[in-house]
């Protein structure tokens, strides 16, 4: 009987859902997360000592990560104790530790899973710092949420961070097979459908489960779903992305990295995962001007102008249409030659500015609209570039008291090719002047 079903007082011939039958009795049985269970990973090592340290499991829903620490106190002989941040407050919590205390007392220990850790306010968090310093409790924390953000750093710093893969392809056609060993049936599945659903699970083992388990109570006798029929069959599950967490910004990353990597196949790939899980598009559009000044910059001066045209086309119109503006400028932005020159320049003249402080124009460039000003000399010895030889005086304009520098160097991409020319031209002039 699983320990879930022994806790709520069900008899071993109650219903139980199939993933729960399912549940690896052994580590061997839990798949793909080699990288952390394999005899040289970490929790592999910590499993031959025989000695547990606090730790988090970071991953997306339905990968192992309650059983694997369900697995974890059974082979460290310790007490399995599950609460979940969701339902449980400071008493609940106080309960807890009394009870973990009082077994030390008698000689055993305890494994704290705390699932969603991530929930707990900070007041709350910070009441496990001594009893996991004095070792009352080994603290498991499984949270879908990036642990730098959402947990205090003083609770962080006692524990380390596992990543739980999400799982595979080959991990869910795995799981879907121990499930028609134990229905002793296959599922109603032509190789397609088969395909499509381990598709739809998203990399949630839990979730083709309970997907294979709606199968297996709901397909006709002898019927036989392939990839077409199955999404009509089953409900499709909403794309994993949270707009304002972890989700969003990987993603939005990703999309700005592949227009910088001039892939316009992958930037519309990433832009249509955002769009399908719910980000305002606007956002995007709003990345995507940046990005135009970021990342193409002089050596396409027609991309920032089309970024901001696919923010006033989206506003004007709207989604869905609005969206092909946006998808327009990925795919300009993705096939234009690239420049940061504009971008590096600008900050490197932004630290100048902070390290020389107020330091004063020359005089020669500075406007003498009063008798005062041009007895003070501003104005004077100033030469009107029009006039002068080339449309070029080769005058210097930065602060008498501060070096010349260079900050923008152009690069030899798309119409910056010909600026830098004419850069090196003037530099040259100005040299000889």
């Amino acid at each position: 009987m699983s320990d879930l079903f022994a806790a709520s007082n069900l008899s071993d011939d109650a219903p139980r859902p199939l993933a729960d039958r399912l549940r690896p009795a052994v580590m061997s049985e839990v798949i793909g997360q080699d990288h952390l269970l394999s005899d040289t990973a970490p929790l592999g090592r910590m499993l031959a000592s025989g000695r547990l340290s606090s730790f988090v499991l970071w991953g997306p829903p339905g990968v192992g990560k309650t059983t694997i620490a369900r697995l974890l106190a059974d082979h460290a002989d310790l007490e399995f104790v599950q609460i979940s941040a969701v339902f449980s407050g400071v008493a609940d919590l106080r309960k807890v530790f009394a009870a973990a205390r009082a077994r030390r007392d008698e000689g055993r220990g305890t494994l704290l899973f705390v699932d969603e850790i991530h929930r707990f306010n900070r007041a709350q968090q910070d009441s496990f710092l001594p009893f996991v310093e004095e070792g009352v409790v080994t603290l498991v924390g499984a949270t879908t949420e990036n642990p730098s953000f959402e947990l205090n750093g003083a609770l962080l710093s006692r524990m380390q961070v596992f990543v739980l893969n999400r799982l595979s392809s080959d991990a869910i056609d795995d799981l879907l097979a121990r499930a028609e060993s134990l229905m002793d049936r296959a599922l109603p599945l032509t190789d397609d459908g088969r395909k499509v659903l381990i598709a739809m699970a998203d990399g949630d083992g839990r979730f083709a489960l309970g997907l294979a388990e709606t199968l297996y109570e709901q397909a006709a006798d002898g019927q036989m779903l392939d990839g077409k029929a199955l999404p009509e069959f089953l409900q499709k599950r909403a794309p994993a992305y949270d707009k304002t967490r972890d989700e969003h910004y990987n993603l939005i990353s990703a999309l700005h990295k592949s227009i910088r990597g001039s892939d316009p196949d992958a930037a519309l790939y990433w832009l249509a995962r955002m769009l399908t899980g719910g980000e305002d598009p606007l956002y995007v559009a709003r990345r995507l001007v940046r990005q135009a000044s970021e990342d193409i910059g002089l050596a396409d001066p027609a991309a920032l102008m089309i970024a901001g045209e696919a923010v006033r086309s989206y506003r004007l119109l709207g989604s869905p249409e609005g969206e092909l503006a946006i998808a327009h400028c990925v795919v300009h932005l993705a096939s234009a030659p690239k420049s940061n020159a504009v971008y590096t320049a600008f900050k490197s003249a932004m630290a100048k500015a902070g390290q020389t402080g107020s330091l004063p124009p020359p005089a020669h460039i500075l406007n003498a609209p009063t008798t005062m000003m041009k007895e003070l000399g501003y104005g004077k010895g100033y030469n009107y570039d029009h006039d002068a030889p080339d449309g070029f005086s080769g005058q210097n304009y930065f602060p008498d008291d501060m070096p010349r520098e260079v900050f923008y160097r152009p690069k030899n991409a798309g119409r910056e090719a010909a600026v830098k020319e004419r850069l090196t031209r003037w530099a040259q002039l100005r040299d000889s002047r």
